[in-house]
């Protein structure tokens, strides 16, 4: 193996690490949040997300974060989709439940004068 395949590999790996660390914490996020069924459209929307990039194979840098910001947006979107429906029919009958996003890092409309 010479020594710039080597280098190549190395990258690989690396990037591969970095996306694997990406990918399980935004799953451990949303699991934690919305449940197992919803982590686990939200692997599905990552995986998805990654594949619609447009990376050279050389390429040194690949920005797991907007993919999962993508799949973020993909994940509202669905969960915006299953509120209305939910306000609209007066409850749920897709099976989809909408668990309430905590509120500790929003700021308190309550505490402005």
């Amino acid at each position: 193996m010479t020594q710039s395949e080597s280098f190549s590999n190395s990258l690989y790996t690396d990037q591969m690490h970095l996306a694997e660390r990406e990918l399980s914490a935004f799953i451990a996020a949303v699991a934690e949040l919305f449940g197992a069924d919803q982590a686990r459209m939200s692997v599905e929307d990552w995986l998805d997300e990654s594949g619609l990039i447009d990376v050279s194979p050389r390429s040194t840098h690949q920005d797991w974060r907007a993919i999962t910001i993508a799949a973020s947006l993909r994940l509202a979107n669905r969960l915006n989709v299953a509120l209305h429906r939910q306000r609209s029919l007066g409850a749920s009958t897709t099976g989809t439940q909408v668990s309430p996003i905590p509120s500790s890092n929003c700021f308190d409309s309550t505490l402005v004068s």
